[in-house]
C-alpha cells in the first residue's frame, strides 16, 4: 500500500511548491492577522468550501442558496431536506475542524469519525461516524475498495503513515497522498468525499496553510486525477491540490494586501502591452501550474507580476543550460 515513488513529482513540482511556501511565509509575516479580516475570510471560505464539497457529491444548492441557508436560516423552496442537512452539517464539521487544528496536531481516528458523524448527521444516523461493515462499489472508479474486514487496519496504517511521514513528504504531498489513500480505502458507506476533503485540510492547516477547496467546476478533473493515482500516477492530483491551495492563499494575500495583489482574468492581463503572451498560452501555463494563477468559476486569474516572474525564471533556466 505504501510503495509510492514521488521522486519525479518532487522535482517537477518544486517551483510550484516553493511558490506556495513563499506565499504561506508572506501571510505569516502579516501575523497577527486583523481579527475582522480573518473572520470575514474564514466565513466566506467556509461557505465556499461547503458549497463546492457538497456540489461535487451531487447537491444542487447554488452558492447563494448555501449562503442564505447558513447565514440567514432560510429554507430554499424546491430543494430537498437532505440538501439542507448537508449544508448545515458541513458547516458544523468545519467548525469542529477549526476547534481541533493546531500546529502540533496529530491525526487521530476519532477526529475522522467525528467529522464523518457531523457530515452524515440526520442523513444516515445508523452509519454516521461508523466504519462500514459491508462491501461498496464506486460508480465511474477504476478500482474496487478493499473488503470491509480490512478497513479498520488499513485506516490505522494510513493514520500512522501520515503521523510518521516515513517518506519525508512535504505538507502538500503528504495531504495529497492521504487524500488518495483514504478514498481508496473508502472507510464509510457514504460521505467519504466530504470527510476526506475536511480531514486532508487538517494536515494543511496544522502547517499554517489555509484550506484547499476543490471547486465544483473541477469535479471531472478531480475524479480523473484520483483514478490516475489509483495507477500510481500522482501528477494530476498533486497539481489539482496545489492549484486549489494556491487559490485560497491568493484570497488571503489579496485581502491582507493594502492595494490588493493585482489578480485579474487572463483576458484582461493580456491587454497589458508589457505582457508578451496571448490568452491561450497564458491559460495553458495556468492549467499546468507553470504560472502564479488561480481559478474562479471557469476563469483563470493571474497578474502582470506573475507573468514577469515567469519570464525571469525562464531566462534563468536558459542560462543554466
Amino acid at each position: 500500500m505504501w510503495n509510492i515513488d514521488l521522486t519525479d513529482i518532487k522535482e517537477t513540482m518544486q517551483p510550484i511548491f516553493q511558490r506556495l511556501y513563499e506565499k504561506r511565509g508572506s501571510i505569516e509575516l502579516k501575523r497577527p492577522l486583523p481579527n475582522s479580516a480573518l473572520q470575514k475570510i474564514k466565513e466566506n471560505l467556509s461557505i465556499e468550501w461547503t458549497y463546492n464539497s457538497n456540489s461535487i457529491e451531487g447537491n444542487t444548492l447554488s452558492l447563494q442558496e448555501t449562503r442564505l441557508i447558513l447565514k440567514e436560516g432560510i429554507t430554499i423552496k424546491g430543494k430537498s431536506l437532505r440538501e439542507h442537512f448537508e449544508a448545515h452539517n458541513h458547516e458544523k464539521a468545519i467548525e469542529y475542524l477549526y476547534r481541533i487544528v493546531r500546529e502540533d496536531y496529530i491525526l487521530r481516528s476519532i477526529d475522522i469519525l467525528t467529522l464523518h458523524e457531523l457530515v452524515m448527521r440526520s442523513i444516515d444516523d445508523d452509519y454516521a461516524g461508523r466504519i462500514r461493515n459491508g462491501g461498496v462499489r464506486i460508480s465511474g472508479a477504476n478500482f474496487i475498495p478493499p473488503n470491509a474486514s480490512k478497513v479498520p487496519e488499513l485506516l490505522d496504517e494510513l493514520i500512522a503513515f501520515v503521523n510518521n511521514n516515513p517518506l519525508g513528504l512535504n505538507d502538500i504531498l503528504l495531504a495529497t497522498v492521504f487524500h488518495h489513500k483514504f478514498v481508496w480505502i473508502h472507510p464509510f458507506f457514504d460521505g467519504n468525499g466530504r470527510t476526506v476533503r475536511l480531514a486532508m485540510n487538517l494536515l494543511l492547516m496544522r502547517s499554517g496553510f489555509p484550506p484547499a477547496i476543490i471547486l465544483k467546476n473541477d469535479r471531472k478533473k478531480y475524479y480523473e486525477a484520483l483514478n490516475h493515482a489509483n495507477q500510481g500516477k500522482y501528477e494530476k492530483l498533486v497539481l489539482l491540490m496545489s492549484q486549489s491551495l494556491e487559490r485560497t492563499l491568493n484570497i488571503y494575500l489579496d485581502v491582507l494586501s493594502e492595494d490588493g495583489a493585482g489578480y485579474q482574468e487572463i483576458a484582461s492581463v493580456v491587454n497589458d502591452p508589457e505582457v508578451p503572451y496571448g490568452q491561450e498560452y497564458l491559460s495553458l501555463l495556468a492549467r499546468k501550474g507553470k504560472i502564479d494563477a488561480y481559478k474562479e468559476g471557469r476563469n483563470w486569474l493571474t497578474s502582470k507580476n506573475a507573468v514577469k516572474e515567469y519570464i525571469k525564471n525562464r531566462k534563468r533556466e536558459r542560462k543554466l543550460r
